[in-house]
């Protein structure tokens, strides 16, 4: 009797295994769209040199109100 139970759970595991593979068969890879071809970067223009920082002005006195002329 331990026999046919043994060979009965031997064949389902053969089927759920016979199962597992027909079903989960690796699909075709999909086509990818027609790319275009990549057109080469443009170099990248030169950095400017960094101009020199200006020096403050100093700041102009106040001039004398001059007096109204007549």
């Amino acid at each position: 009797m331990k026999k046919w139970i043994f060979l009965f759970l031997a064949m389902v595991l053969v089927i759920n295994l016979a199962a597992i593979g027909i079903g989960c068969k690796a699909k075709a890879p999909e086509k990818p769209a027609v790319k275009e071809e990549p057109k080469p970067a443009e170099a990248p223009k030169p950095a400017e040199a960094p101009k020199p920082a200006e020096a403050p002005k100093p700041a102009e006195a106040p001039k004398p109100a001059e007096a109204p002329k007549k």
